[in-house]
């Protein structure tokens, strides 16, 4: 447990957190492929049929399998060891990511691109929300725990930076499947990596219930994870609204190799923010930066479908990526004043699973707007997903306030004297 201080402890002192380093390199080459997969598969079947509209059909079934799938992933990975569930589900995606490829490269017809995108997506390795789970269970009830989603954060992000540009130089500089080719092969290689850094996942509960395969409390009973799904739905709209809509505006101006830089420019404000997020020692309680993030996400996507220039769209994606920073970051850090240690993987899945649907739903909504109304029409998408999970949360945020007596009766004896209260307002 490190020792509480009065300020905002630093990356630095994160880091030197035992063991830490080793699973956030490794964490860091297993999740790449998250943020190269939605585009590699957008370019990929937009240049064998022609069409935006189907491009983004099939990515959002690949999204869609995720996000039905990813939460069951992480209840496994809670109840058996994070590594038991990585090594097959590798396996799996490298297989149906290649399948895909073949598949839409062999003019196959949409159905069949379809039945490949469900495993695809299905077995996309949890590398972040199982990176998550081990901060959380390291850092169980010190300060650092707020440093540590910030980190994160900004992790993912790199990740969308350096992701979106080798995925769109690859498809198309070398070869229009050449993106979900890395993609494939950079899950083996980063989950291997991962998996067997096997002294840092968390522990697996060992009581009756669990051992004799008795029913579990998912975390999806928990109020605040509901509204956080939500949220997070508006977040990966944003996310699937700017890339299907930066990939129709800049093939549309004949410059498509802008696409991935535009990208990188939107995920590097969001990781420039989430550096500056995490060194802060915030006054105001989680539910209230949460909700005032939210809306200056909202605010700051509304004006994206009246942007043409390149130029400009890329200051304003920098801004929109500014803006997302804090509400990831927050969102993330109330899980783990939100749910038990036993069921945080799955929270964190979860959480996961609804920005990979919300991506889903833009990147369908987006392409079939591409299609009938001209490349800007799509960045209609980011604001109204924004905006309405807006109004969910403000509605609700209640549900954000922790139960203590119910993570006092989970943490046991082991709480009594080792976490201070938790601002929620």
């Amino acid at each position: 447990m490190s020792t509480v201080s009065s300020t905002r402890p630093g990356y630095r002192q994160l880091l030197r957190t035992p063991g830490a380093l080793s699973f956030v390199l490794a964490g860091f080459a297993a999740r790449q492929p998250f943020a190269m997969l939605t585009i590699s598969i957008v370019l990929l079947v937009q240049h064998t049929t022609g069409s935006y509209g189907s491009a983004g059909a099939v990515a959002a079934v690949t999204g869609v399998s995720m996000a039905l799938f990813a939460p069951r992933s992480g209840r496994l990975a809670d109840r058996f060891g994070q590594r038991a569930v990585l090594l097959p589900g590798v396996a799996v995606h490298a297989a149906a990511v290649s399948a895909l490829a073949l598949l839409a490269l062999a003019d196959a017809p949409l159905w069949a691109l379809f039945a490949a995108a469900v495993p695809a997506g299905a077995s996309v390795p949890q590398a972040g929300a199982m990176v998550r789970a081990r901060w959380a269970a390291k850092l169980d009830g010190s300060p650092l725990m707020a440093t540590a989603a910030a980190f994160e954060s900004v992790t993912d992000e790199f990740t969308f930076v350096i992701g979106p540009v080798l995925a769109t130089a690859l498809s198309t500089g070398v070869h229009p499947a050449a993106g979900l080719v890395a993609e494939a092969a950079l899950s083996v290689v980063g989950g291997l990596l991962f998996a067997a850094q096997r002294h840092s996942q968390p522990a697996v509960p060992e009581s009756a219930a669990v051992a004799g395969g008795g029913a579990r409390t998912s975390a999806l009973s928990v109020p605040g994870v509901r509204v956080l799904a939500v949220a997070f739905l508006g977040i990966g709209a944003v996310f699937g609204g700017m890339q299907v809509s930066l990939t129709a505006i800049t093939e549309s101006v004949g410059q498509p190799g802008a696409n991935g830089v535009l990208y990188g420019v939107f995920a590097a404000g969001n990781m420039l923010a989430g550096v500056a997020y995490g060194a802060v020692a915030w006054k105001g309680g989680p539910r209230r930066r949460l909700v005032l993030g939210y809306a200056a996400l909202a605010l700051a996507t509304s004006a994206l479908w009246a942007v043409h220039s390149l130029p400009l769209l890329g200051a304003l994606g920098l801004l929109v990526g500014l803006t997302i920073a804090p509400a990831l970051i927050t969102g993330y850090t109330l899980v783990e004043t939100l749910v038990p240690a036993a069921a945080r993987t799955e929270a964190f899945t979860w959480l996961t699973g609804a920005v990979a649907l919300g991506q889903a739903v833009a990147v369908t909504v987006a392409g079939q707007l591409a299609d009938a109304f001209g490349a800007s029409a799509g960045f209609l998408v980011p604001p109204a997903g924004t905006g309405l999970a807006l109004l969910v949360l403000v509605a609700v945020r209640g549900a954000l306030v922790p139960d203590v007596r119910a993570r006092i009766a989970a943490r046991g004896t082991r709480g009594v004297g080792h976490r201070q209260p938790v601002a929620v307002d």
